[in-house]
């Protein structure tokens, strides 16, 4: 499919799709919704000096994972992050993309493009406080059980592929989580929460980020 760079409200970059209609991250800000959605009402709720396991559905453009491994950093956070992706992006789109320079970190840069450029499969050390393994894998093949304390839900959206948004892929994700793990995602739509609800999941609505009214928090055992 044909993709577009396009500049946020934030002014951080996101990638449209012209045959979807649909874009990587929220048109109102990437960023900011990368920070509220999966940092504040996430990747917050653990103790500085943690060590996390993390579940990313929809790896992407890389965003979540950056701004996580710049919290790590901040917080002495021990993180094993592994995202999920069927479709990566290619690499000259992701050289476009302008997210270590909106965070303030350029430094980073080559940290950013290692995540993308690092073999699938493979579990590889970005720095003391932050590992990660990408995975070339539809959501519905996750098999991990009891293995991730954060699932990071960021599929596209539901009016485009609502095929990811159902009991049987909620089900995975409870597998996937310990118990007293947490899901966060943008997404708060009442057959999403109910789908959640079937699979085991004890829901709450949240203030969602800029643009969007609500978001859901799912809880496994609380």
């Amino acid at each position: 499919m044909k993709h577009e760079i396009i500049i946020t409200q934030d002014g951080s970059t996101s990638i449209y799709v012209p045959e979807l209609d649909e874009t990587y991250h929220s048109k109102f800000g990437a960023i900011q919704e990368a920070k509220h959605v999966f940092i504040k009402n996430g990747l917050d709720l653990f103790e500085d000096g943690s060590e996390i396991s993390i579940l990313e559905i929809g790896f992407g453009t890389g965003l979540n994972a950056l701004i996580t491994m710049l919290e790590a950093e901040k917080r002495n956070l021990k993180i094993n992050y592994v995202g999920v992706e069927a479709y990566p992006i290619a690499f000259e789109e992701i050289s476009q993309l302008n997210y270590v320079t909106q965070l303030n970190s350029p430094e980073k840069k080559d940290d950013f493009e290692k995540m993308h450029q690092t073999n699938w499969e493979e579990e590889i050390v970005i720095n003391s406080n932050f590992r990660i393994t990408k995975r070339k894998q539809y959501f519905t093949d996750i098999s991990d059980e009891n293995t991730f304390d954060l699932i990071y839900f960021d599929a596209f959206g539901f009016t485009v592929q609502p095929e990811l948004w159902n009991e049987a892929i909620f089900e995975i994700m409870y597998k996937a989580l310990k118990s007293k793990g947490i899901l966060t995602t943008y997404a708060c739509r009442t057959s999403i929460k109910k789908a959640m609800q079937f699979a085991g999941f004890q829901t709450l609505k949240l203030p969602g980020a800029p643009g969007k009214r609500e978001m859901l928090r799912a809880l496994k055992n609380w």
